[in-house]
């Protein structure tokens, strides 16, 4: 299974959490990296996005269809996601269109198997692959790509 982790790009501030838009730049890079996946995720992945409006704007980029999942939300717990998202079974493509602090907390335990906070600039991804070899899971870090990253 692959699970791929974008965090929403940049959003403006607000006090309504889930409400929150992006700005203009935040836009820019959500349009910049959904490009890129766009190109790279095979057919039939999912996407999934949280209940704030930072989270579907950045979704919305990538593809006209995706869920809608109040357990990703902002200050959802590792365990809750993973879950929501099915891993490791979900047996395909999965991307969430996230927060910090638990896009940090997810990638640090799949890839170092300790709960630390790890940074994740808005609008990165981290694509992890997940793979059985010789009886052992192996967690595999395909890719982090920052959108500053594909700025020309």
């Amino acid at each position: 299974m692959d699970l791929i982790l974008w965090r929403h790009a940049e959003a403006e501030d607000g006090i309504d959490d889930l409400a929150r838009a992006l700005t203009r730049r935040g836009q820019q890079q959500a349009s910049r990296m959904a490009s890129w996946l766009r190109d790279r995720l095979p057919d039939d992945y999912l996407l999934l996005a949280s209940e704030a409006k930072r989270s579907q704007q950045t979704a919305a980029y990538l593809a006209k269809s995706y869920e809608v999942m109040p357990e990703l939300n902002p200050g959802a717990g590792v365990d809750e996601v993973l879950q929501a998202v099915g891993w490791p079974e979900a047996g395909r493509t999965v991307v969430v269109a996230g927060h910090q602090p638990y896009i940090g907390w997810l990638a640090a335990r799949l890839l170092s198997e300790q709960q630390q906070m790890w940074s994740v600039k808005k609008g990165s991804v981290w694509w992890l692959n997940r793979r059985e070899r010789g009886g052992y899971e192996q967690i595999r870090l395909k890719l982090m790509l920052t959108p500053g990253m594909l700025e020309p």
